[in-house]
């Protein structure tokens, strides 16, 4: 697997959108300018347009973007961003001046087509016999007795009163291990433009669709004989498909997501990704501010309505805290170099109330690709390390093995992978503390994690420079681990 993008498989929805032809026609009242200028033809992309929150504010925006020769794909009257499509390269700019447009930001630099995808290493078949009472593939799970999963469960499993959302890829729903968890009526898929669609098919996994599937097997895999185990087997999931088949989570997808997670009182939502197609949202530039706006309204929304946001610090071992350059934007283009502040925000992991989780492997150091920084980072997890920490198990993978569509199971390594190990304590938390709200849920995830020193001497695995990085803080909160290693059997333990 592909370490310094998140692992995430592609397919891009083909839309069209008619150019009008000719100056443009203004109806009397409009308040776009008419420039007189045709409209230049361009690849169809998509743009997120922010107003106010109500139905008349959003109702003007929608005429002010049909005028321009755009089409409205969906509007969130509840955040007041509006979805729109054009293949007018001035389509913004003109937007812009329209009375009530706040902002418009273009959600992607390419045109929407279809791309390659990516797949999981697949597990072989479980060396030896499982002891009696152990899943399967039970020896090779060396990430859930590091954070004490086996402890935990001989109190609880888990409730199927908390529902965890997973935004990604989709859920393979008739996976043997998943089956019984996942909540069909709970489900949707946000790829479609950003407008919701409930049909089965459309939040199952595209073909190459691992990503969603390992990472809902880490939160919720069922204690039922036949695989792993998840940290907690008992709660429900909920497949919200932000990622194309293509890999891309574009803003429109999630802006989406995270309502349809706030609209339903998820308790937790899981976000193993960044927004496309910038690794960082800057506010001098005007397209990334309205993408970042656009996307902080639907966070907040989810958590206004009581849901905790949990995401990936990422996998480029960047210090967050003191940011200085991004190489990998826009990544549905071509990628150059760019200088960035901290005004610049990997969305959603830096939005404020939002926990981000970075990585460890077996020796519970820093996987050498985790990204990291005081004050950013929340807590660490397992999320594997494949060069530098390889665990004494059957298959010796210092990856984290999980459910992969098809009634299989693989190894992923990532923050990917350590981000829903984190909203599964989360799920066990919210199961023992049922009176618990988002941010008492947050205190006790950060009390209970063990607390992790930063590295005594330089951090350079491998010696060769590529992966160092300089930890600061104290043992209780640093940059490497922020409050600590999660820890699955503290949580089911609190409240005895």
């Amino acid at each position: 697997m592909s370490v310094p993008r998140i692992s995430r498989t592609r397919f891009a929805a083909v839309g069209v959108v008619l150019a009008t032809a000719g100056a443009l026609a203004l109806p009397a009242g409009t308040a776009v300018a008419a420039t007189g200028a045709e409209p230049t033809t361009g690849p169809l992309l998509s743009y997120v347009v922010n107003t106010q929150a109500n139905h008349g504010q959003v109702q003007k925006v929608e005429k002010a973007i049909t005028t321009l020769g755009g089409t409205v794909v969906y509007s969130y009257e509840q955040i007041g961003v509006v979805i729109a499509r054009s293949t007018d390269t001035q389509f913004a700019a003109k937007l812009r001046k329209a009375k009530g447009v706040q902002s418009v930001g273009a959600s992607r630099t390419k045109g929407i087509t279809a791309a390659e995808s990516r797949k999981a290493e697949v597990a072989a078949e479980p060396a030896a016999a499982p002891t009696a009472g152990e899943e399967p593939y039970w020896a090779n799970q060396w990430d859930m007795r590091q954070i004490g999963v086996d402890k935990a469960h001989k109190l609880s499993l888990g409730s199927n009163k908390v529902t965890v959302g997973v935004l990604d890829s989709g859920i393979d729903a008739n996976h043997e291990d998943l089956k019984a968890n996942v909540d069909a009526s709970q489900s949707v898929s946000c790829i479609d433009g950003g407008k919701p669609n409930t049909a089965f098919e459309a939040w199952q996994p595209g073909v190459d669709g691992d990503h969603g599937t390992h990472v809902a097997g880490t939160i919720a895999a069922a204690k039922n004989g036949k695989g792993i185990e998840g940290i907690a087997p008992d709660v429900k999931l909920a497949a919200v498909k932000v990622v194309d088949d293509a890999g891309f989570i574009y803003p429109e997808y999630a802006v989406c997501g995270f309502v349809w997670a706030g609209e339903h009182k998820f308790k937790i939502t899981n976000n193993s990704y960044f927004v496309d197609p910038w690794m960082f949202n800057c506010q001098n530039d005007a397209d990334q501010a309205a993408i970042t706006t656009a996307v902080r309204r639907a966070v907040e929304f989810s958590q206004r309505k009581g849901v905790l946001n949990v995401a990936a610090a990422g996998n480029e071992n960047i210090d967050l805290a003191h940011k200085t350059k991004d190489v990998a934007s826009p990544d549905d283009t071509t990628p150059g170099e760019r200088p960035i502040t901290q005004d610049c925000l990997n969305l959603p992991t830096e939005l404020d109330g939002v926990i981000s989780v970075s990585s460890v492997g077996v020796n519970g150091d820093k996987s050498y690709y985790s990204s990291y920084g005081k004050g950013k980072v929340t807590v660490a997890a397992p999320g594997g390390d494949r060069r530098y920490q390889i665990p004494d198990t059957p298959d010796k993978n210092g990856r984290t093995l999980s459910t992969i569509p098809g009634g299989k199971y693989g190894y992923m390594q990532g923050t990917s992978m350590a981000s829903p190990h984190a909203a599964g304590v989360l799920a066990l938390l919210a199961s023992t503390h049922p009176w618990a709200n988002a941010e008492e849920l947050t205190e006790l995830l950060t009390s209970q994690a063990e607390s992790h020193a930063c590295p005594s001497g330089p951090y350079n695995p491998g010696g060769g420079g590529e992966w160092a990085a300089t930890c600061e803080g104290g043992a209780d909160d640093n940059g490497f681990y922020g409050a600590g290693i999660i820890n699955a059997e503290k949580a089911v333990q609190w409240w005895r």
